[in-house]
């Protein structure tokens, strides 16, 4: 693997346990935000776990490219998830810019493994 796909990586990796944990533990914003985009608290929780696992997936990646290749894909799906709610709600680019980012990333991440 190049240089730039540990890099990608590393800061997929890193941005998504952000954002997985503070779902999961249940942080103001995180809670405010799925009222804001009309989910229930409950979907706030599994889509903080999936982000902890797409992550953990591209630690382990470091070491087996497979995990690598599966975290990369799952956090790309679920970036397009995140996507689709910014839609729905009508959110501007500011709000919607980073989870494009995210996706993006995964996604080239995604192409630079395969």
């Amino acid at each position: 693997m190049t240089i730039l796909g540990w890099i990608l990586q590393g800061l997929l990796a890193a941005m998504f346990l952000m954002a997985g944990f503070g779902k999961v533990t249940g942080s103001k914003m995180h809670r405010e935000a799925f009222v804001h985009w009309r989910l229930p608290q409950w979907f706030r929780v599994v889509t903080g776990l999936v982000e902890l696992i797409g992550a953990a997936l591209l630690i382990i990646g470091y070491w087996q490219k497979d995990f690598a290749i599966a975290g990369a894909l799952i956090l790309g799906v679920t970036a397009i998830g995140g996507l689709i709610t910014h839609l729905r709600v009508k959110d501007g680019f500011k709000e919607t810019f980073m989870i494009v980012l995210l996706g993006i990333i995964a996604f080239i991440l995604l192409f630079i493994l395969i």
